[in-house]
């Protein structure tokens, strides 16, 4: 039996709010290791590299993998520089952002 391979991303980028003089409240984002991101409760996530879409998994069991995200597309992973499939693919593609990043 194959074992499937799981993408593992241990680092990401994590929606930060900065509040200017006038009151209101700007976005930006900031790189976190994923793990601490989750201590931290953060909400809102996405690829460091790409800026698409990641599902989180948290770790759950003592010898399960560290928390982390995976790219919610694989189109997103198949061009992500630090994307699973993009690391495994033999054709010379080159990195690009997410066909819809998350702003």
């Amino acid at each position: 039996m194959a074992t499937i391979q799981r993408e593992k991303i241990y680092e990401c980028e994590v929606k930060r709010y900065i509040k200017k003089p006038s009151g209101a409240r700007s976005p930006f984002w900031k790189i976190k290791n994923v793990a601490e991101a989750v201590a931290d409760e953060d909400k809102e996530y996405r690829c460091k590299d790409c800026h698409g879409k990641v599902k989180l998994f948290r770790k759950h069991v003592a010898n399960g993998p560290a928390s982390h995200v995976e790219h919610a597309d694989k189109q997103d992973s198949e061009y992500c520089a630090g994307g699973m499939y993009f690391l495994q693919a033999t054709d010379g593609r080159t990195p690009r952002l997410a066909a819809d990043p998350v702003v």
